[in-house]
């Protein structure tokens, strides 16, 4: 379990709304200039211990904000002023001699058994302050602090919610392809904080999180390796549970928005159909009615009044997208190749999903009437895409060769900044 956050203070001070539109991001182009932000070493009051605490807060902010692409750190070495010099008065001329546009310091003091992070972000070039933010908690908990502090500052530059404090679901994968272990992880999303939640003693595939992040849904291939069921796991307990009875090999399982029932597909007989389960009830009811067609990969819409789909009646697999009541069923992909692993974005703006065109394996994105079609990244194997929570990064599958590691990559909307996921060996289908 998270460790809880005590909020002692929340301060928004001097908010400008016009320097606000001066230092603002615009990520929806293709091209950009970075932010260049310089984050100070953090000031422990000459405690040690808290001292050391504090750079490691700052760093973990810098390492958050140049991950997405979107900020470049100053040099720290150039720095003229110290974190408390500019918690007390920033010298607004110096840092502009350094080009930095944004401006960042930090306090962290003792408050009883805890401990307080102080911080501000300023404009530099209108001199003015955009935010301040006061968090208590556990001295344990300083990387989530740093996380939260590298949300805020993300939001008031960029206008979107920040996602660093998050989590991510993966099938963590080790050994020779004959003899492959595949095990349910979970970590940060930079990577920290790893811990497997399930053995490896059985195949895995397709874990999916629950709106309200306490549990995954996933599919388990068995100890015989060939009876794939659908098991529900909680994060909280530690349980795994399988599911209900339906006819058919059950796949691609996914929670519905208000998390009280799961929509997923059930192969038989060379058909597949889609179904969803009442989580309370465990009573399935059929969605479509296939007896020769193939439709697999459903996702609700953000607000679930839609659910995008693939299916394979037109000939190849492509996208659909139908009313969640029944009807309207519309294709929406059209391009060369087949279609797989649609997603609705958190904002509903967009579906991502994988494409194939002859051996090369696209991830891209599409409106929800298939117009504005793009490809975002293209290699020897991408899969599995899933959505930043604020809708603006897809993290996937990536193998580059044959012979290379199974890896999990990001890319941003624009198809602008690409990164590797820090992950301890291989890996695939993440869900953030």
């Amino acid at each position: 379990m998270l460790k809880k956050f005590i909020f002692s203070l929340f301060i928004l001070v001097n908010l400008v709304s016009s320097s606000r539109a001066d230092l603002h991001i615009d990520i929806t182009e293709g091209t950009f200039k970075p932010v260049e932000i310089a984050v100070t070493p953090f000031d422990g009051g000459g405690d040690p211990a808290l001292t050391q605490i504090a750079a490691q807060i700052s760093k973990v902010i810098s390492n958050d904000l140049e991950s997405c692409g979107l900020f470049k750190v100053v040099n720290p070495n150039a720095y003229i002023q110290s974190a408390s010099e500019v918690m007390s008065r920033p010298r607004f001329p110096d840092w502009k001699i350094l080009h930095a546009e944004a401006l960042v310091g930090g306090l962290v003091k003792r408050k009883g058994q805890n401990f307080q992070v102080d911080f501000r972000l300023f404009d530099v070039f209108t001199e003015s302050q955009l935010a301040g933010l006061a968090l208590e908690t556990e001295s344990s908990n300083w990387r989530r602090v740093a996380h939260k502090i590298a949300d805020e500052i993300y939001e008031r530059i960029t206008g979107d919610k920040g996602y660093f404090d998050t989590r991510i679901v993966y099938v963590a994968e080790s050994g020779p392809e004959m003899g492959r272990k595949y095990s349910l992880a979970i970590m940060d999303q930079d990577g920290e904080n790893h811990q497997f939640i399930s053995t490896g003693n059985r195949r895995v595939l397709t874990p999916r999180m629950s709106p309200c992040r306490t549990k995954i849904a996933y599919v388990d291939f068995g100890a015989n390796d060939k009876t794939p069921t659908l098991h529900i796991h909680n994060l909280a307990t530690g349980q795994s549970d399988a599911l209900g009875s339906v006819d058919g090999q059950r796949m691609s399982p996914r929670f519905s928005p208000k998390g009280d029932h799961i929509i997923l597909s059930s192969a038989n007989k060379g058909a597949a159909s889609l179904y969803k389960m009442d989580l309370a009830t465990k009573k399935f009811d059929r969605l479509t009615s296939a007896t020769s067609t193939i439709d697999v990969s459903p996702c609700y819409s953000p607000d679930g009044s839609q659910i995008v789909y693939i299916s394979d009646r037109g000939g190849k697999p492509q996208i659909y997208v139908r009313d969640a009541s029944g009807g309207n069923e519309t294709r929406i992909s059209f391009s060369p190749g087949r279609y797989d692993n649609p997603v609705w974005s958190p904002r509903g703006d967009l579906i991502a999903f994988t494409r194939q065109n002859g051996s090369t394996f696209y991830i891209g994105v599409m409106r929800p009437d298939g117009t504005g079609e793009r490809m975002l990244d293209t290699g020897y194997l991408l899969e599995g895409p899933t959505w930043s929570p604020n809708g603006r990064e897809v993290m996937y599958t990536y193998q580059a060769s044959s012979n290379a590691k199974v890896k999990l990559r990001s890319v941003d909307i624009v198809g602008f900044h690409k990164r590797d996921v820090n992950i301890p060996g291989e890996g695939s289908y993440p869900t953030w």
